[in-house]
Order: C-alpha cells, then structure tokens, then sequence
C-alpha cells in the first residue's frame, strides 16, 4: 500500500449531544469533550494506573501482581490474577441483592398467535448455568477443553457460553447459519471433543437443521464424544445412541450448584473463528481477565449503561460472531442492564419485526449493523412509522462503516433527530470498541467513528510507521497493547505475526484503510485489499459507495477494483434502488449516477461500470462479500470460500445480468 490514499469525499453536516438524551438518561458517565480529552490522555499517559482501576470494579479470586506485560506483539493483562467471566457476569449481581434483576429478555421467531417471550433473572441464569456446568463436567469437559457450540439465538446459547466460563473451559461458538464443511474446520482446529446445539432453528419461518448438519460434520470428525442437543424446534431427528444427549434429560438431571473455577487473567475464554479471501478460517484467542474487563467498560461508556433506570438494551446480533460475544452476553451482563436476545429474522412475518420488538419491549438501547439499516431505507418508512418508538435513547452501528445518507435516515427516521449514533469501530480480534462516538460528550458527523476509546493509541500511519497529515490516507494501527486485544491465532504464531504485526512493526494493524479529518476525526474507507489504485491514484470504495448512496435512487451499494485496459483498475459499481426508483434502472441512470459520483468525489472516482441488482451477496452476518463481486466483475470463475454466503442464488443473478 503507497503512503497516500485519495480522499476527497466531504461531510460538513455535525451533530452535538442532544439535551433529551442528556436529560432522558440520567447518569452520563462521560458528559462534555473536555471530559473525554482529559481521560483519554490519562489512558494514555498511564494505562497500568488508569486500567488497574478499571479492573479493581471486578471481583477477583486472587489480585493481580502487575497490570501490564508488554513484549510486542505478546500482551499479558493482570499478571498473576485469578477470576471468572462468568462470575463477574452472573453470580456478583446474585451476591450484590440483585438476582431478582432481569439478566436476558428473550423472544422467539414465531408469532402465531403471539411470540413467545423468556425473561430470565440472574438468579434463574445462575441456576441454569450451574446445571449446564455439571452436564458438561459430567461429559468430562476439563477446564482448557474447548467447547463447540452451534445454536439458533436462543437463551440456552448464552447458558452454554457462560457454563463453559464457569468451569474454565473456552467455548467456540459457530453461527447457527454456518454449513457441515465449516463444523468440520472449526471442530478439527480446535480438538473440540464436545458439541452442543439445537434440534433446529427458526429462521423466516423455516427450521435450519442444525443437529442434521452436526450429524453430517461428525461423520468426519471421529473425536468428538458427545453431542449436547436441546429440543427448540420438535421436528424429528436422529439421535446417536452412544454421543447425543437431549439437553432437558442431561441437564435436567444436574444439580443446580457448581462454583466458578479461579482462572488465570490470561485463560482462554473463547475461541472465536473469522473467515478470510485465502487460507482456513483464523481461531482468534482472546483471554479471560483483559477482555471481561475492557468489553464490559466499553459497553457501559459507549452506550452509557446506566441501571436501576429502566434501560433495556437490544443488539441484532447472532451470538456467532464477535458482536453477540461482547455487547450481547459478556459486555452487558456485568452492567445489569436487561440484553435482549431475538431469535428470527428482521422480517419476519413482516419488515416491521425488530420496531415492533422495540415497541413491545420498550427499547431504549438498539445496535445493528450498517447492511440492516439499508434494508430498512429500501423496505420504506411506513414499517417503523406504525410503530412507538419513543423508548430509543441511544442508536448503535456495528459492522462496516455506515454511507453517511444511511446514518442520516437512522438519525430521522428511527431516531427522531434526538438519539445519539454511536458509529462503532472494531473488530473480532480487537475484542471490543477501539473507535467510537461517547453519547453524551462527542460531536457525532455522519460516516465517521470520531475518536478512540479510551486506552485506545489509535493512529494512521504509512508503511514507516509514520503518522501521517490530517485527509491523508493509510493504515489504521493501534500502537499500545489494550486489554482485549487478541493474544494470537490457535495453533498458529506464524500466521498470527504475519496477519497483524509485519506490515509496521511494533504496531497492530488493523487491515483498514483510513484517515483522520481536521478535526481529528477518523474515517475508515474500506479494507486495504478493497482499495482501488485508478491511474496511479488509490481511492478508499467506503467512500465511492457512499457517493452512490448519496443519490435518492440508490439504497445500498458495492464498489470493487476491475481490470481496465487503460486505468489499469476501473470501478465497478453494483447498485441497489429504492422502491420508488425500481423502473429506473437502465443507461440514463446509470450515467447520471456516474456523474453524481464524480461531482461529490472528482473525475477520477466516476464508476467504469454500473450494474443494478436487486440483491447483492453478503455473508449471514450482513457483510457484503466484496472478493466474490471482483471474480464477477472481473468475468472470472470464483474459487474463493462461499461457506458464509446467505443466499447461493444471488451469484448466478449476478453473472446472468447485462452489465
């Protein structure tokens, strides 16, 4: 990557805190920039001090000796301390005259003729746990074992996470919508004996068959000794007679005490898989003692978690990925606010189903990710417009960077031009927020993450390792060890160093490409491999997407490098409408369009190529799989991993339409 990235896209448009939010949510832990500045200087300035009173707000079996070890790339965080994650999360507020307290809200898919609707207090998930701690002991589960669980969203997922952290032994959690192939990589890298999951799962309307896709993995994987099955869906399945248990007889039958074993800071508490272009999947370690207290005081600052004051807090996120470990189950459980967990899609039966479960519940915290809010701009206003969303006090984003014209119809639309955004920078092997707005303190501009989190050395920098200009392009790197900050890759150092350590040495590096505005702000403008090099000039595709996304027509867009005879790389833009706009798709759009990209970027970012498509295809997570539309736009045949495609047809649509 050269020093510089062209980087010309403009956003004047700033948002101040609003007095409702300042006078709705009581507490505001960080209340002005002059706050946030001082405090993030003394992160900075003496992250042992700063972080070791942090820590010291958790319960610990035995204290730590130092805060911090640091031998770049190899962080040690609360040296010779002894606690568990799931201690901190369940048994202290039981122990603290809380436990009558609402631990998770829960709803299901189905709605015939209303959802079912779970509340568990802590002293319930207390129980619970307990006894799924014992199932597992009994299985001869030994603390460092590693647990694999592929579950629907359902609260017996979060059960199974924190059993395995009761007794010290990290789990590995797949996404429910995740194929038998990727069992099989996940299950052999991690040397999992045990899988628990559910007879199926409920996904718009239809089951995943979920114990048929674990009966088809372990057909290749002979170590694996018992399989853990909880009855959600009651279809029919096929149990193993000497490896399935059914979770209500196994767990049923356990005793409902079980202490939480005293970890090392540094145990592992989970293993966490992240799929890339090249190579199997990367098993992302991250450790007990660092991660439990940095994504916990994360969630309380960058939402401003306040409780006892009726706050109820819903991510969308699937517990299979980074976001559902931090700010689902880990992040929220320490700062007794109630999570709420949901089961199903985001329309179904209908396109209104996550404002009606804000309605219902009463909502005051909603996190999602960038690719959900688009698809609401295109199913229309009507569906959040039925709806009470008055509750909302604060909006999150989790993802992918957000188009600035998306952030502004959340803001309007779901907001109310009175919730603070909270545009949330990070990554799985980051463990948790490393740039992000603080509600109550920072200016929010729509498209940027604004400014680090504390403890967060955040920069952006050339190959050198050299800071570079405000507008200038480069790498995002952090440059001090953080508490939750990954501690390798299993069973690979090699990969590890090479993937986030040798492009600037000493410096984690982020693999995004990005910039700092005049005010000190960043913007994040795609991946390094997602950066366009256009007759000598590299262009960020965040920002040409969020040209695109600038015109009325378009919801949703992708931008890609193609091969140009002349360029050398061209633009390929694969373009989304609006309802309304939908029989506009052909040449005088297209042209207009690129001349709206060259008016808002230069000449030199106009598209090459425009191609409509009504779908574009994403991972289950909501990603947009940007490697496989460069194959397409490229005109050659894909051999890249298709495993975390959501939908297979889109490929061919893709490939059968005129450019």
């Amino acid at each position: 990557m050269s020093d510089a990235i062209t980087s010309v896209l403009q956003e004047n448009r700033v948002f101040e805190p609003s007095e409702h939010f300042r006078t709705s949510i009581g507490t505001v832990h960080v209340p002005n920039m002059d706050a946030y500045r001082a405090e993030h200087a003394r992160s900075l300035g003496d992250p042992s001090k700063y972080w070791g009173e942090v820590a010291r707000g958790f319960h610990w079996m035995h204290p730590w000796q130092r805060v911090l070890e640091w031998n770049a790339p190899d962080a040690r965080w609360f040296v010779g301390g002894q606690t568990n994650a799931c201690f901190n999360c369940v048994d202290r507020q039981v122990e603290a005259g809380f436990g009558d307290d609402v631990a998770i809200i829960w709803e299901g898919e189905p709605c015939s003729p209303e959802p079912e609707v779970r509340r568990l207090t802590y002293r319930e998930l207390q129980r619970e746990v307990s006894r799924t701690a014992n199932a597992l002991l009994s299985m001869g589960v030994k603390c460092g074992d590693v647990v694999t669980i592929y579950m629907g969203m359902v609260p017996e997922l979060a059960i199974a996470v924190l059993a395995c952290a009761r007794i010290g032994a990290p789990h590995s959690v797949i996404f429910g919508g995740f194929a038998p192939n990727a069992i099989v990589d996940r299950v052999l890298d991690a040397q999992s004996k045990v899988i628990i999951t559910c007879d199926g799962a409920w996904r718009r309307g239809q089951v995943v068959p979920l114990k048929a896709n674990v009966d088809e993995a372990c057909t290749r994987l002979p170590e694996v000794r018992h399989v853990l099955v909880l009855r959600r869906t009651g279809r029919e399945v096929t149990m193993h007679p000497t490896r399935d248990l059914w979770w209500h007889e196994c767990v049923g039958a356990q005793s409902d005490d079980c202490p939480c074993a005293a970890v090392d800071s540094e145990h592992p508490l989970f293993l966490l898989y992240t799929s890339g272009s090249t190579g199997k999947p990367k098993g992302i370690v991250h450790t007990t003692g660092g991660y439990m207290v940095f994504t916990a005081h994360t969630a309380r600052l960058t939402f401003n978690l306040v409780p006892a004051r009726g706050q109820v807090y819903f991510c969308t996120a699937d517990l299979g990925w980074i976001t559902g470990h931090s700010y689902i189950v880990y992040g929220l459980l320490p700062n007794r606010v109630p999570t709420l967990m949901y089961e199903g899609a985001p329309n179904f039966p209908a396109e209104d189903r996550f404002w009606a479960i804000v309605e219902r519940h009463r909502v005051t915290h909603f996190y999602t990710a960038p690719t959900a809010i688009r698809s609401f701009m295109k199913w229309g206003d009507a569906h959040p417009q039925r709806h009470d969303l008055s509750s909302l006090l604060v909006l999150g984003t989790v993802g992918e960077p957000i188009n600035p014209e998306a952030w502004m119809w959340y803001h309007r639309t779901i907001g109310s031009s009175r919730c603070p955004i909270v545009d949330t920078m990070w990554q799985t092997e980051t463990g948790g927020h490393i740039i992000t707005p603080l509600p109550g303190a920072t200016p929010t501009v729509p498209g940027s993450c604004t400014l680090p989190m504390f403890g967060i050395d955040a920069a952006i920098v050339n190959e050198r390792g050299e800071e570079l200009p405000a507008n200038t392009g480069g790498l995002l790197v952090i440059r001090k060890p953080w508490p939750s900050m990954l501690r390798g890759i299993h069973g690979d150092r090699a990969r590890f160093i090479e993937t986030y350590w040798s492009k600037v040495p000493g410096m984690y590096v982020a693999g995004d490409g990005a910039r700092r505005d005049d005010r000190g702000y960043f913007w994040i403008m795609g991946r390094i491999d997602d950066v366009i090099n256009v007759s000598g000039h590299r262009l960020g595709t965040m920002e040409v997407e969020s040209a695109l996304v600038s015109h009325p027509a378009v919801v949703e867009a992708a931008v890609v490098g193609m091969p140009h005879e002349i360029k050398g790389t061209g633009i390929a833009a694969f373009v989304t409408l609006g309802p309304d706009f939908a029989n506009s798709a052909g040449a005088p759009l297209k042209r207009e369009l690129q001349e709206h990209v060259a008016h808002e970027i230069g000449a030199i970012a106009r598209p090459d190529m425009i191609r409509f498509t009504t779908l574009l295809p994403k991972t289950r997570s909501g990603k947009i799989m940007r490697r496989l539309l460069r194959d397409i736009a490229s005109g050659r045949e894909s051999r890249q991993d298709t495993t975390t495609l959501e939908d297979f047809s889109v490929l061919a649509k893709l490939r059968e339409s005129d450019e």
